[in-house]
């Protein structure tokens, strides 16, 4: 297996995947998207509220702020010491306390634990009016995004195979280039060359064009473009990290089950 990175920032990364079957790829897509854990407010304790948004409203816009916080330092609820009734260990505290007229943001938010805090301060929950008030605890835990959406890590995780663009004899007309909607076709003194196949979308107007049919498009069975983003909650390398990481022990769990049937 080899990864060619062509893009990695703190929320983004972008590689080429080779070596692998698109099991393999689709299984990673997947273990972005629901298998990292990461902690995410699921319970809201609403003491004061005279906005104008409903109790429920306010709990579910909290719920779904990105929490940037050491997720291998807490245990799941199910599996802490306290057996879920709720401890340093499983969970973190963050209250908010705000008075109108103002816009209340994340950052308005404190938390008990210094390492946790929303992975941005300017996510707007609610704008209150004159006398509007919120005191409001919220509860943080750890979960998974196959449990809900609120612990999902990566967004926008996809994959496609690497294209693979061949080119024979050419009369050059330039119609290829013409209708190609990505610009990844370009002449090159007496030849049509490729650039940057990797944003080719596979949409094979180029061949459509071709009178000679000289140009194919195709793709490689064992090669992937991975893009994915984060929530926020960790960085982008991490979270491939831990997504590999998590494969590895799942499959590690199924060979020991195996073993036992055998």
């Amino acid at each position: 297996m080899d990864i060619d990175i062509i893009e990695l920032s703190e929320r983004k990364a972008r590689f080429v995947l080779s070596g692998v079957s698109a099991a393999f790829a689709n299984a990673l897509r997947r273990s972005i998207i629901s298998e990292v854990p990461v902690l995410a407010i699921d319970d809201v304790n609403i003491y004061d509220n005279t906005s104008v948004l409903f109790d429920e409203q306010l709990a579910l816009r909290m719920g779904l702020i990105p929490l940037k916080a050491d997720a291998g330092k807490f245990a799941f609820p199910g599996e802490c010491k306290c057996e879920g009734q709720g401890c340093p260990s499983c969970q973190v505290s963050l209250t908010l306390s705000a008075e109108g007229p103002r816009v209340v943001y994340s950052g308005d938010m404190v938390s008990t634990d210094p390492d946790t805090r929303p992975a941005e301060t300017t996510v707007p929950i609610v704008e209150l009016k004159e006398k509007h008030k919120v005191v409001v605890e919220a509860i943080a835990r750890l979960g998974t995004g196959r449990s809900h959406s609120k612990w999902q890590a990566g967004i926008a995780s996809g994959y496609k195979n690497m294209p693979v663009i061949t080119i024979g004899d050419c009369d050059l007309c330039e119609e290829c280039i013409k209708v190609c909607p990505r610009d990844i076709l370009e002449l090159n003194g007496d030849k049509i060359k490729v650039v940057n196949v990797i944003d080719c979308s596979m949409c094979k107007l180029c061949e459509k064009a071709c009178d000679m049919n000289s140009i194919k498009v195709g793709e490689d069975t064992e090669s992937f473009v991975m893009t994915f983003e984060t929530s926020g909650s960790m960085t982008a390398a991490e979270l491939a990290v831990q997504a590999a990481d998590s494969i590895r022990k799942r499959a590690e769990q199924l060979g020991g089950i195996l073993e036992t049937l055998g």
